[in-house]
């Protein structure tokens, strides 16, 4: 068995505490919140007394706390959610057709995010000091800054109202026409991306520019290799960690930040779909939501940690 599988493996181990402390933490939190599921369930219908009582009997919402956990988490592996109170649909089903958009975004805005931050953070690293590295930290730090919401609503009135470059909003499947995909997908992505990025283009920045004043760097230029190829081979992955441990963090951003972009640009993901659940009292939905949200979360967390170890073998040495 491989150093890194033992390693794989040893994280996995971790999750499931993890994994059973954040269904916990949900199942509190909806527990003890204000809307009851039995007067969701029959919102407008002006339910008897003994309806409700008869749902809870039924629902199990009548049994002492810790069964209603235990049966909880038994319903989560078995993948039940739990139903709607709008629609009488399983979570389950609302949940799997509004993800895969979730995850085009987030990996869409992820894939701008890093291209844009290791090219602007290497430039700037390389011209330190120099005119592209004061234009591109002058950026920078503006795109931190600016809110992607706000980002968004400027996107919307010049890109799409004034210049009609793009649409304001809506959705097309790339089946049905990948071009139509990509123009609807462009400025939710750019919204939820660019702030991450600028962020992550001043600790390439500052990551590169550590490891350019290292002995072996100089060593290296000084025995005649090209610098681009030092930079390219040497500096970037060791230069890498930092923003990887980054990354990994604001991979929860572009998660949390898809539910206010998703609902400027109506597009029918998670965020949308849990915005529509609060607006109407949908505790089950709300609850499916936040759940796979924070699964996704742990799991892009758990391939962070693969790609330390891919990056920086030193990393791996010292952790078997």
């Amino acid at each position: 068995m491989t150093a890194v599988l033992r390693i794989l493996l040893r994280r996995i181990a971790l999750l499931v505490p993890l994994m059973l402390g954040i269904v916990l933490f949900v199942f509190l939190v909806m527990r003890f919140s204000d809307v009851d599921p039995a007067s969701a369930f029959f919102q407008g219908a002006n339910p008897t007394p003994q309806q409700l009582h008869d749902f809870r009997e039924e629902h199990g919402l009548l049994d002492p706390l810790p069964v209603r956990y235990v049966d909880f988490v038994a319903d989560v592996l078995h993948g039940d959610m739990g139903t709607s109170a709008l629609t009488r649909a399983p979570v389950i089903d609302q949940v799997t057709t509004a993800l895969p958009l979730t995850l085009q975004l987030t990996f869409l805005g992820l894939g701008i995010a890093v291209v844009l931050s290791l090219v602007g953070g290497v430039t700037a690293a390389i011209y330190r000091d120099r005119l592209p590295d004061q234009i591109i930290r002058v950026v920078s730090l503006t795109g931190v800054a600016a809110p992607g919401f706000w980002l968004a609503l400027l996107m919307i009135q010049y890109l799409a109202v004034d210049l009609g470059w793009f649409p304001t909003g809506g959705y097309i499947n790339p089946a049905d026409s990948f071009t139509g995909w990509l123009k609807t997908m462009t400025l939710p992505a750019l919204a939820l991306s660019l702030p991450v990025a600028a962020q992550l283009t001043r600790i390439v920045r500052t990551a590169v520019v550590e490891e350019l004043d290292k002995d072996y760097v100089r060593t290296a230029i000084g025995s005649g290799l090209p610098p681009r190829v030092v930079v390219g081979r040497n500096v970037l992955r060791n230069a890498l960690i930092n923003p990887l441990t980054v990354l990994g963090l604001r991979v929860g951003y572009l998660l949390g930040g898809a539910v206010v972009i998703e609902t400027i640009f109506s597009l029918p993901g998670m965020g949308k779909l849990m915005i529509d659940a609060v607006k109407n009292g949908d505790p089950a939905v709300v609850q499916g939501v936040v759940l796979t949200t924070a699964a996704g979360f742990v799991v892009v967390n758990l391939v962070i940690d693969v790609l330390y170890l891919l990056v920086n073998p030193r990393l791996r040495d010292a952790t078997t």
